[in-house]
């Protein structure tokens, strides 16, 4: 484990983080983090009760539930992190963020690949959901509170439910600056229905 980083990581990617004892004591998602690395070490090599119970452990002292099957490459953060779950064969690269409320979850039953995977760069946004064995692409970026169903290229951002992709990335994902597709559908139709109406009045 490189702890180090892993702090660093911290203040890197949020701006309210002031010290070194504040991030290492008062983070439950960088503490997540580290107790799923025990619990993966210990699933890869079989040991799977002990594995499940110390990410149940996990789970209870820090609101977050990783599955010990999950993969998850470096200077992977979970900001705030309370109800982040994240399924058994959800995949991870590095350089991660997701925010609280986060479910990387599955749509199947069927013992098999069945949650996504996320390509490093990615930002997930406060309680979206990203569910299926779909590839999210590097650095794309993922609205709170959208539903993700469909693979998502590489630097795109998707929003809404279902996701559909609106913007280039690049930088920071700033929620209060992403379109909202339902209302331009609305203007659209109120348009069509305005000249309707208009050429129906001109016709009387």
């Amino acid at each position: 484990m490189n702890f180090a980083e892993d702090i660093r990581t911290v203040f890197e990617k949020d701006p309210a983080a002031r010290g070194f004892w504040e991030v290492l004591l008062c983070y439950p998602g960088l503490h997540a983090v580290w107790l799923h690395r025990p619990a993966h070490w210990l699933w890869t090599r079989g040991w799977f009760f002990a594995a499940r119970l110390l990410s149940h452990i996990a789970r209870f002292l820090t609101g977050v539930e990783i599955h010990p099957g999950a993969t998850i490459g470096r200077r992977f953060f979970i900001d705030h992190g309370m109800g982040v779950v994240i399924g058994e064969t959800a995949e991870i690269g590095d350089d991660v963020l997701l925010y609280q409320g986060v479910v990387l979850g599955g749509v199947s039953l069927e013992h098999k690949k069945r949650h996504p995977t996320l390509g490093n760069g990615v930002v997930v946004g406060a309680g979206a959901a990203v569910l299926g064995a779909i590839k999210i692409g590097d650095r794309a970026r993922i609205g709170a509170g959208s539903v993700v169903l469909a693979e998502v290229p590489p630097e795109a951002t998707v929003f809404g439910v279902p996701a559909h992709t609106g913007r280039a990335a690049g930088g920071q994902l700033d929620h209060n600056r992403l379109p909202d597709h339902c209302a331009d559908q609305m203007r659209r139709v109120q348009e069509e229905l305005d000249k309707l109406r208009a050429e129906l009045g001109g016709t009387k």
